[in-house]
This record gives structure tokens, C-alpha cells and sequence, in this order.
């Protein structure tokens, strides 16, 4: 090369050197952008899973202390006010998460802990008569969560429905347990029916409208407070 003369592509790549650092910056925010938005749907999937943990354990619990609000019968299946438990937790939870609390607390009773009526515990208490009414708990539960995502509950016939098929979990529950009673007692299934479902019935319906209306209260408030 003669002096003052500098090579074309010298120049060419001396003159690129903006725009190439102009676009790694470039490529740099972008990268950057889509990392941040990454970890704040991490964090908000942390938090939303660890509120959803606290929610299945609260309602577990209610169950277990509802459980203790009992009146013994001779039938060995007493009035209590777990099917208002379960339909609370289904009606406010939801289906998967309501299912999810009344498996936790069917499992937390099966291994021992004493959240069963009368503070019992223990596998014998699931192959007891009221085995069937306490394995029904799940289904009940995850019926009433499908109602409230089924139905809308702004207008007067929407919620007549969801309190309607909670009452239809409701019997599911009741067929888990009069099928097992009868198995358990060697008695024949209407005979189970007139002991251990009929009794209860109305006191059931009347628990799970109620604890529709409570749940919606319930989610309105913490709305308001958010």
C-alpha cells in the first residue's frame, strides 16, 4: 500500500463498528426484556402457588374442625356440618383446588390424624360405615367447583343452577356413603338409604346453598380488599 492509502475493507469494517455495537445493544434490550418478563411470570407463579398451597390446607383444616361439630347417632353417622365444609371449599376454590383440599384431608384422617368426626383417625375410620360419606367428599367438592365455572352468577337462574348441581354433588356423596353403609351394616340399600341419607338430607341441601351464598361473599371481600 502507498502512504495515506488505507485498505477498502479496513475501512468498510472501521465504519461498521457503530452499527454493530448499535445492534448487540439492540439485541442486548431484547434479550434483557424478554429475561425480566420471564422472571416476573416465575415470581407471580411462585406466589400464585404458594397462596394456592395455603387455600387447600385452610380448607382442609375447616373441614377437620367442622367435622368436630358433631351429634352422634345410633346409626354410627352423626349430623355434622362437613358437607357445608366440603361445598365451601369447592364453591370457593374451585374444582381442582376444591378436590385437592378434601383429598388432603381424607389422606391426613386415612394416616392418623385425628380430623375425622369425634377426632378419630386412622385407616379403620375409612373402612368404617361412614367411609363411603367421607370418600364422597372429593367428588362433592370438585362438583360444586365445575358449577361455579359452568354457570354465571349474575343472574338469578345462574346461581339456582350452581346451588342445583352442588346439590347433585351432594347426592353423589350421599350414594358413596349408603352403598357403603350397606356393604358395611349387610343391609340392603334402601334400608340404607332410609337410615343414613334420608335424615341428613335436608340438613345437606340446606348446607350446600349456604355455603354458596358464603362463598360468594367471601370472594367479593377479598376482591374489595385487592
Amino acid at each position: 500500500m502507498t502512504g495515506g492509502q488505507s485498505f477498502p475493507g479496513l475501512f468498510f469494517f472501521k465504519n461498521s463498528i457503530p452499527i454493530l455495537q448499535k445492534e448487540v445493544d439492540n439485541q442486548d434490550a431484547v434479550w434483557y426484556t424478554v429475561l425480566r418478563k420471564e422472571m416476573i411470570v416465575l415470581e407471580t407463579s411462585k406466589r400464585i402457588t404458594t397462596k394456592t398451597i395455603v387455600y387447600i390446607g385452610v380448607f382442609a383444616a375447616l373441614t377437620a374442625v367442622l367435622s368436630q361439630v358433631a351429634l352422634p347417632l345410633p346409626t354410627n353417622v352423626p349430623i355434622t356440618l362437613q358437607t357445608f365444609a366440603v361445598a365451601l371449599a369447592g364453591y370457593f376454590l374451585g374444582w381442582a383446588k376444591g378436590g385437592a383440599a378434601l383429598a388432603v384431608y381424607v389422606l391426613l384422617g386415612g394416616v392418623g390424624v385425628p380430623v375425622f368426626s369425634g377426632f378419630k383417625g386412622g385407616f379403620s375410620v375409612l373402612t368404617g360405615p361412614t367411609g363411603g360419606f367421607i370418600f364422597g367428599f372429593v367428588p362433592m367438592a370438585v362438583i360444586c367447583g365445575l358449577a361455579v365455572k359452568l354457570f354465571s352468577s349474575k343472574k338469578p337462574v345462574g346461581k339456582l343452577l350452581i346451588v342445583t348441581v352442588g346439590i347433585a354433588g351432594l347426592l353423589v356423596d350421599h350414594a358413596f356413603g349408603t352403598v357403603w353403609y350397606s356393604i358395611s351394616a349387610n343391609i340392603s340399600f334402601w334400608k340404607s338409604i332410609m337410615l343414613v341419607s334420608l335424615p341428613f338430607l335436608v340438613k345437606d341441601i340446606i348446607s350446600v346453598a349456604a355455603a354458596y351464598v358464603i362463598s360468594v361473599e367471601l370472594l367479593r371481600r377479598l376482591r374489595v380488599k385487592a
